[in-house]
């Protein structure tokens, strides 16, 4: 169910928004809908920030390169032990991993959904097309990290 709220915005601002949701070819209120959402996650869930991808909007980790999805593709091939995806990533405080699991129990179709994506990837499927006996694989972490 939805509700309807109303605002008032300063006449520059209004058209700031005017103008992003033409370019993104989005209605207005889908656009602040989207905008409120993300501002709100980002206030919740401490080191999620919100970026453009070809694959549309994506929560990724703050001030780093990994999108959520891919702390919690991790910490899944880890079962979930938070200790062992924090060794993962020794230069992250705790917060930076937990910030990404509450992401992921608020909101975990979309993260799901992120990953089965990833999993897909149009690279994946090109080396499939003349390589149809290719199958993906995911590398144990502790494969990649050498030990």
């Amino acid at each position: 169910m939805t509700q309807v709220m109303t605002t008032r915005l300063p006449e520059s601002t209004a058209e700031r928004v005017r103008q992003y949701a033409r370019r993104r070819r989005r209605r207005v209120n889908e656009t602040v809908a989207v905008a409120i959402e993300e501002w709100l996650r980002q206030n919740e869930y401490a080191h999620i920030e919100f970026r453009d991808t070809p694959d549309g909007r994506v929560a990724y980790m703050k001030n780093s390169r990994p999108p959520v999805y891919w702390v919690i593709k991790t910490a899944q091939s880890y079962g979930m032990d938070m200790e062992k995806t924090r060794a993962h990533w020794p230069n992250r405080p705790r917060g930076w991993i937990e910030a990404a699991v509450a992401d992921f129990q608020a909101f975990p179709q979309e993260i799901e959904d992120q990953i089965a994506l990833y999993r897909s990837s149009s690279a994946f499927a090109a080396l499939r097309g003349p390589l149809p006996e290719l199958e993906p694989y995911d590398v144990p972490p502790d494969i990649i990290k050498g030990e």
